[in-house]
């Protein structure tokens, strides 16, 4: 095996009463990658920095290789001191790194170089820091929460970006998919221990399960033990001292493993409180447009929204996810088309901006209004201190600024905040920020039991993929389309990702190609890829189509059939007209495309 970069052991430190970190024991080698997981609040961020040497511990040791280089991604850089963007990336180069790469990364993340780090957006200042990083090629990155506030077609970049480098891994991050595909073993970090498996995420919630599983039956055992030598303490004491003081001693020693034992933190009780149904039409959206001066936003987009429907809406950074939501929910009025809304729609929103919190205010506050020990659940007031432990809040918090939140504490609170009000239309931004992985699945299982309408904007694929039925994103140039499944099968169905790249390579060949005074294939008329791929799906279609057709025809040509089962009569009538409507629209627009193709491969 191969000698470790960097080396923790023993490492303790202890905030207030009970202890963060308690003997922790962490190694990275060379080329490995390490995923560490834990609860919110359980230190993962601490332990990096201790890492990355910029916190001390109680006790412990940390050893890194001589001349091993490392680069500390934190969750909230700080760029004071420096002018541009570049300025910062360059600070992280040592000598004999190659400058030209603090540039090039920073284009790769769609970053010029000379903006003011002072006015950057969170996703700007994420890839920023991500450049000051990655552009000295460290041989040890410590990466926390890398995946914040990047859209989908930063985090691919980011992914096949560390993937491809040889340097040794530590990410914190909550992005499972991210962590599955990265990761290649799992440092857990639960109540002040780490247990390690030499296996990536994948395999880590299996295990962790058989764990706790495994523990809560030791305890099981301890506490039967424990009722059997008390029994004995009571009822069968005998004459012989030495060895009734000796056995008094042990259960002591019981007891106190009893009450030094630290269970594992529960679940959050996450509930949304549900209004009256609405109509079975949420929203309905014709021929709706956007548009900010010469940029258009929203080009001629149309949906109709059902009850019951999970709607995800995906995109890179400056789409206009956030516009189109907002037109859509009646908050932004369309310069173009119209939006109807169905029948007694309650909503409540979760907005990704934890900006309008007064920081200044104590959670209890923040939750009911101020003034007020109650907070209002579904229209009915449920004491504050009970609200807040169904959002895993302590009952010592209830005086807490809200500054000194973690970022997966203000999450909790903003979800909290918005799942008090009854609705049957839930509007939800972001809403996996800074949660940790037990709390996203019982998000998830809310979602999933909630029996309104959902619409979500996430760059979480693999919380897309478990709770959406339905994809909206972006084809460039205003134009929204809406793919059936989740994000995966949004993926199948359009033939390729949402790639900043490929628009990029696009411009820099049609400037090549006008420079060189060819025909510009801008003008050219190209089959997209849904044409290309009714094309190739559609004679398949109509074969079905065709089939379909002959079985029910079959069924009715049973002159019995009416007399003998007017049910199934009927239900064949009906398949068979609209098979056959289906068929002809199949074979209409499959002729339509044939010809358009055949009269580009003339052109």
């Amino acid at each position: 095996m191969a000698p470790p970069l960097i080396q923790l052991k023993d490492i303790k430190l202890t905030f207030g009463g009970t202890p963060l970190l308690s003997g922790v024991e962490l190694s990275v080698s060379s080329g490995e990658r390490v995923c560490l997981i834990g609860r919110n609040g359980s230190g993962k961020s601490t332990l990096l920095k201790i890492a990355a040497g910029l916190v001390l511990p109680d006790s412990g040791s940390r050893f890194v290789q001589p001349g091993a280089t490392i680069r500390y991604l934190p969750q909230e850089p700080d760029f004071s001191g420096f002018a541009t963007t570049l300025a910062y990336v360059e600070a992280g180069l040592g000598p004999g790194d190659d400058h030209y790469q603090a540039r090039y990364l920073l284009e790769q993340l769609g970053l010029h170089g000379d903006e003011d780090p002072a006015h950057l957006s969170g996703g700007e200042a994420r890839r920023t820091a991500l450049a000051h990083v990655l552009a000295p090629s460290p041989d040890i990155l410590l990466l926390d929460e890398p995946t914040n506030h990047l859209d989908l077609t930063t985090i691919e970049w980011l992914e096949r970006e560390l993937d491809s480098r040889r340097c040794a891994l530590v990410i914190i991050s909550h992005d499972r998919r991210f962590l599955s595909n990265l990761s290649r073993s799992t440092a857990w970090l639960d109540r002040g221990q780490i247990k390690q498996i030499d296996r990536g995420f994948s395999a880590f919630e299996a295990w962790r399960d058989e764990v706790l599983a495994e523990e809560e039956r030791d305890q099981h055992k301890l506490d039967r033990k424990i009722v059997n030598e008390e029994h004995w303490l009571r009822y069968g004491v005998s004459g012989r001292r030495k060895r009734n003081v000796k056995r008094l001693g042990n259960l002591y020693a019981l007891r106190e493993q009893r009450r030094d034992y630290r269970g594992a933190a529960g679940n959050a009780n996450l509930a949304a409180a549900e209004a009256d149904k609405s109509g079975k039409l949420v929203i309905e959206a014709k021929h709706i447009g956007k548009s900010y001066g010469d940029r258009r936003i929203v080009d001629d987009f149309s949906i109709r929204v059902q009850r019951g429907d999970r709607i995800g809406i995906v995109g890179p950074n400056g789409a206009g996810k956030t516009t189109l939501i907002d037109m859509l929910t009646g908050a932004n009025p369309p310069d173009t088309g119209t939006i109807r809304f169905g029948a007694n729609i309650e909503m409540a929103t979760l907005d990704q901006h934890r900006e309008s919190l007064d920081p200044k205010s104590t959670l209890a506050d923040a939750l009911t209004g101020g003034g007020s020990d109650y907070v209002m659940v579904g229209g009915k007031p449920k004491h504050v201190v009970s609200y807040m432990k169904d959002f895993l809040f302590a009952q010592e918090q209830i005086r807490t600024p809200l500054e000194v939140l973690s970022g997966g504490e203000r999450g909790r609170l903003m979800l909290a905040r918005a799942l008090a009000k009854p609705s049957n239309l839930l509007v939800l931004d972001e809403p996996t920020n800074d949660l940790d992985l037990e709390t996203l699945d019982v998000l998830e299982e809310m979602l999933g039991d909630y029996d309104g309408t959902v619409i979500l904007i996430s760059h979480d694929r693999d919380f897309l993929d478990r709770v959406v039925t339905s994809v909206i994103a972006p084809e460039g140039d205003g134009r929204w389309i809406e793919y059936a499944g989740g994000y995966t099968d949004m993926l199948a169905q359009r033939g390729a990702d949402l790639k900043r790249e490929a628009a990029k390579t696009a411009a820099v060949e049609r400037e090549k190609t006008a420079a060189a005074g060819a025909p510009s294939t801008a003008a050219r008329r190209r089959l997209n890829f849904n044409e290309k791929h009714a094309l190739e799906t559609l004679p398949k279609t109509i074969s079905r189509l065709q089939a379909e057709i002959a079985k029910q025809q079959r069924h009715l040509d049973d002159p019995d059939l009416y007399k003998k089962d007017r049910k199934k009569f009927d239900q064949a009538s009906d398949a068979l007209t609209k098979a056959q409507k289906e068929l002809q629209e199949a074979e209409d627009k499959w002729l339509e495309l044939e010809v358009l193709r055949e009269e580009i491969e003339q052109a």
